[in-house]
């Protein structure tokens, strides 16, 4: 252990544990460096990022806007356009009377469909009306009915009744005629007795069977007699109930009262049959109802709703027409600028228009339709007059024209470019704002270019020839015309 320790204790170790130590602290620092490097770099590379969004929108927001104004100074586009949207406007407007003839119809419908629902309603109403009727007379028929029951209910409380007076009185009678049998049997008994004693024994025996004979005899007409009292007290029971004393009478009331009922039950019965027949046939009619309703309503929203999308792109329609009728007067607006300015070029240039008034019969005024002629007769005026200057500047110029570069009156000298700023000759890309401006000038840029070179190929091959010693070289495509000549309109 004390071996261990002077090792790690030693010299070479402590020095060796100080360069470790060293060189760990310059890596955690180069590490710090570095991870702070990164964080920069990701930093500017975010940045960079946001800016190369930024620029590629502004792109393609310059390129929307001069594709937009190269469409819209084209003429021609504009009118195509125009009849494209009249076209649509005609679509549209023929579908939306197609439609309003659909909606007229609907209505029609929607109207034929109120009056079924009100000769519905009529009918049901008087439907109603019946069942009401129907009910009143089955109510009025249903007490009545009840009333019989409660008489026939009376009646027959008073014949249980009598019934069971009766009952008892028979009951009564019985318990008399049985006491009264036993008093007299005791009677027969003693006097059987008295007589055995003076009689014999024969004797005894056929009187004994007189007397069983005449007890059977007895009881008989004491049965036929009891029948006949109940049968009595019934009959004066009734007749008490009858009015007149006429028992035939109670009997057929009764009956006849018995066959009402009987009636006026089945009457019951029927009726309520009939009710439920009606119920059902309402429940039916509501149901008829509650889907026409339903139908109707449904057949409204959609009309609604397809009225609501016709009028919102009749208004879409609209905006769009006034937008481009805006832009049809503005486009009339340069139009007209650009007629007065031909008109004041042409009277500047001194331009024959004898065959333009001998060919139309006009007047001399410039108008749509003869526009691109005098753009024709300009440009072909101008094509001249170059070919006279350069003629006149080649004729002029003798042997001093090899030393020097030759010097366009209307295009413009090379001597401008000369102390140009390249950054003006090669401009910076247009803002937002300037972006139809540039585009204008590109577009005169590249007519001038295309108009200079075709005049002076025409001057040189069929108006003069010069020699090879007179050959002076042409301008450089560096120079932007003055005022250009249009061209290829």
């Amino acid at each position: 252990m004390s071996l261990i320790l002077s090792q790690i204790n030693s010299l070479r170790n402590v020095m060796q544990d100080n360069r470790n130590w060293t060189e760990l602290k310059c890596l955690l620092q180069t590490k710090e460096q570095y991870d702070c490097l990164i964080r920069d770099r990701k930093a500017l590379l975010a940045e960079q990022d946001s800016q190369i969004l930024e620029l590629q929108k502004k792109i393609v927001r310059q390129n929307v806007i001069a594709t937009k104004v190269k469409q819209a100074n084209s003429s021609k586009w504009l009118q195509n356009q125009i009849q494209t949207l009249e076209m649509r406007l005609n679509n549209v407007t023929v579908r939306f009377d197609t439609i309003l003839t659909v909606n007229n119809r609907l209505r029609e419908e929607i109207e034929n469909l109120r009056i079924q629902k009100t000769i519905l309603d009529n009918f049901y109403a008087k439907l109603r009306k019946h069942l009401d009727q129907q009910k009143n007379r089955m109510d009025a028929a249903v007490e009545q009915s009840t009333q019989a029951y409660e008489q026939r209910v009376e009646a027959l409380a008073r014949i249980s009744a009598m019934n069971e007076r009766h009952s008892k009185d028979t009951v009564q009678y019985n318990i008399e005629m049985q006491e009264r049998e036993r008093i007299r049997d005791q009677e027969n008994k003693l006097k059987t007795f008295v007589l055995a004693k003076f009689t014999d024994r024969s004797e005894l025996e056929e009187e004994a069977k007189k007397k069983e004979a005449l007890k059977a005899a007895q009881k008989a007409k004491k049965r036929q007699g009891e029948s006949f009292e109940s049968r009595e007290v019934a009959y004066k029971r009734l007749l008490e109930l009858a009015e007149n004393g006429d028992i035939d009478q109670l009997v057929n009331g009764f009956t006849e009262k018995e066959g009402k009922n009987f009636a006026y039950f089945s009457y019951a019965t029927e009726l309520n049959n009939e009710m439920e027949k009606l119920q059902q046939r309402i429940k039916d009619l509501q149901d008829e109802i509650t889907l026409f309703t339903t139908d109707q309503d449904t057949a409204e929203s959609s009309s609604l709703h397809v009225l609501k999308e016709l009028e919102d792109k009749l208004s879409q329609t609209t905006e769009k027409a006034n937008e481009y009728e805006e832009r049809c007067k503005e486009s009339s607006k340069v139009l007209g600028q650009l007629k007065s300015a031909m008109e004041v070029l042409f009277k500047e240039i001194d331009c024959d228009d004898t065959k333009i008034k001998e060919q139309l019969g006009d007047n001399g005024q410039i108008t749509d339709l003869n526009l691109m002629q005098f753009f024709a007769l300009v440009e072909k005026k101008t094509n001249e007059l170059l070919l006279k200057e350069s003629i006149l500047l080649y004729l002029e110029a003798d042997g001093s024209l090899t030393s020097q570069t030759f010097t366009n009156p209307l295009l413009g000298g090379t001597e401008l470019l000369q102390g140009m700023d390249p950054a003006r000759i090669c401009p910076q890309p247009p803002t937002m704002e300037g972006a139809a401006d540039a585009t204008d000038a590109c577009e005169c840029e590249g007519r001038g270019r295309r108009d200079y070179g075709r005049a002076v190929s025409q001057s040189v091959t069929s108006s003069w020839q010069p020699s090879q010693s007179q050959l002076v070289p042409l301008p450089p495509d560096q120079s932007q015309p003055a005022c250009p000549a249009p061209a290829g309109i």
